[in-house]
Formats: structure tokens, C-alpha cells, sequence
């Protein structure tokens, strides 16, 4: 099973800025508008939940544990976010079927600030895939961001890979988040098992080198019975052969990944004759079109494993 942002009760590799974070907020200097800034599955969400969890719990049973960085299993605020059932905090994401942030959800988020806080406790609003926002919710969001409140703060989690209004960036306090090697190679150790990452074929070290990939692809690996040390050709061959891809959502999901593996691993980038050149926009754009229109997935793996696989 993934390990969720919200249920990861171990925070690694931010210990610093954890720290500095938690000494602005026992100062009451913590700023009310924070966007965490980085690369996909490099555990903003995860710094922001625990952030979350050690404001909540200062006045609870079973208060964050600052010296581990880690959230007790037992703690009222951390069960009560699992549920989503905490009065002082509001969650807002895209839904899986959809490639925008709905409007719908920020004004709902809206009603929520307008509303009394439970206990006369801060409020806490975290908003993941900021860059899924478009510029009706941008709009809608700065409205409510600009009139300042200091019982209420607003955790912004951004993919830096796509861009973010500047409209929205001026108005928050921005952290990069930044594993260097030593240190990813630390979290991906604690967060996976059987040394997993170690034994992993070089083709998916290329771009699973996140902690939040990692732990996709074990779960993949470990739901379908297969050896880390496969190859991405033969990674490809299987799951189209056994159709697996049908079964197991994290594989579609994550199509778009494996196809660039794959591609990285075959281009020259230098040649554009080359067959791999032209065959990257090709399929690169099929999927994309598969998940914009609904199009047929097994006739785009087929042409796939008939074209570049099965030669």
C-alpha cells in the first residue's frame, strides 16, 4: 500500500527547515502564506502534513515528537485528518479524473475561512498541485489570501517543474525543498524495503529517483511479482503481454514515465533521423490524447510493442 502524504508519520531529510519552520510559529512569526516548492515526490505534502500535525497537537495528548520528527499514531488532530473530520482544516487537490483544481473546491474553501474556528484555534488550509490551479481559481484564491488573517495559514504545495502566476508567488513566502544524492538515497532507504532502490535496474534510476516514485514503483513491482533488476524493454514487454496495465492503476497512471525510461534510454537526441526521434513525440502524444479524450490504451500499447518492442 502507498504511503500517503497524510499518513507518513516520519518526516526525513528536512530537519533543518522543519526546524525553522516550527521556531517561526513558536514565535508567532510564522507566515500565514507558505508556498513548499520542488520536484515531484520529493515530500513537500509530507513537510506540510507534519507542519500541520505539530500546530494541531501543541495543545493535544500525544504532541508531535519534534525530536524524531515523527507523528504519533495515537494523536487526535492526525486521526481526525485521516478522515478528513478536523473543523480547523481544509484540503484541496485535483481529483484524478480531472487535470484542473475545480473552482468549485476553492469556494468551498472559502465558505470554510469564513466560519467561526473550533475552539478559537488557528485554521489550517493546505493545497496540493498549485499548478493545477487556473487563473478563475487563482483569482478566487487571491481574493481570500489578501486580506490577512492571522489565525488562518495557507500551505501551498508546487510542483516546480510547471509554472505557478506570479500574481500567487509574490503574495506568499516561498521554500525550495532540495534533496541533494546523499540525502535522497537516505529517505528512499527508510521508506522502502529489502533494499528495493539498491537492487533497481539503472533504467528507472534515470527518473525514479524521488522518494514518493520509488515507493509507487515498489508497490508496482511487489503487486506484480517483478524482479527489480528487470529493464525497462523488458519492464514494457510485460506489462503490455500480461496486460497488466489493465489490473493495476499505479502502471497507468505512470505510462507517460515508463514510455520517456524507455526513450531516454534508446534517442540520440543529436540525430533526427533517428527512429526513436521521431516515435518520442509520437507516442508521448498519443498518451496524452489518451487521457485528454478517453482514447483506446490497449491499441496505443499494441502499435508501442509492435513498432520499438517486438522487432
Amino acid at each position: 500500500m502507498n504511503i500517503l502524504p497524510s499518513n507518513n508519520k516520519s518526516l526525513y531529510g528536512y530537519k533543518e527547515i522543519f526546524s525553522n519552520l516550527k521556531e517561526l510559529f513558536d514565535n508567532s512569526r510564522l507566515p500565514n502564506k507558505i508556498i513548499f516548492s520542488g520536484e515531484k515526490g520529493i515530500g513537500k505534502s509530507t513537510l506540510a502534513y507534519h507542519l500541520t500535525n505539530y500546530i494541531f497537537s501543541l495543545c493535544e495528548e500525544n504532541k508531535y515528537d519534534f525530536d524524531n520528527n515523527c507523528i504519533d499514531v495515537n494523536n487526535y488532530s492526525y486521526n481526525l485528518i485521516l478522515k478528513n473530520t478536523h473543523p480547523n482544516f481544509f484540503f484541496i487537490s485535483n481529483d484524478a479524473d480531472k487535470n484542473n483544481i475545480q473552482i468549485s473546491k476553492v469556494r468551498e474553501m472559502i465558505n470554510f475561512t469564513n466560519k467561526s474556528s473550533f475552539n478559537n484555534l488557528c485554521k489550517i488550509i493546505l493545497i496540493d498541485n498549485i499548478e493545477l490551479l487556473n487563473a478563475n481559481s487563482v483569482n478566487a484564491l487571491l481574493k481570500i489570501i489578501e486580506e490577512p488573517n492571522n489565525n488562518i495559514f495557507f500551505f501551498l504545495v508546487h510542483n516546480n517543474k510547471k509554472q505557478i502566476l506570479d500574481t500567487l508567488k509574490s503574495r506568499c513566502i516561498k521554500y525550495n525543498l532540495f534533496l541533494d544524492s546523499e540525502k535522497k538515497k537516505v529517505v528512499i532507504d527508510n521508506l522502502s524495503f529489502n533494499d528495493f532502490y539498491s537492487n533497481l535496474n539503472i533504467d528507472f534510476k534515470n527518473i525514479y529517483n524521488t522518494p514518493s516514485n520509488v515507493l509507487i514503483l515498489n508497490d508496482i513491482f511487489k503487486s506484480n511479482n517483478i524482479d527489480q533488476n528487470i529493464s525497462i524493454d523488458d519492464f514494457l514487454k510485460l506489462i503490455i503481454s500480461k496486460s497488466l496495465y489493465k489490473k493495476d492503476t499505479n502502471i497507468r497512471d505512470n505510462l507517460s514515465y515508463f514510455f520517456e525510461l524507455f526513450f531516454k534510454k534508446k534517442i540520440n537526441f543529436l540525430d533526427s533521423n533517428d527512429k526513436f526521434y521521431y516515435f518520442y513525440s509520437y507516442f508521448l502524444k498519443k498518451l496524452n490524447d489518451y487521457k485528454l479524450y478517453n482514447l483506446d490504451l490497449e491499441s496505443i500499447l499494441i502499435e508501442f510493442n509492435g513498432k520499438l518492442l517486438n522487432e
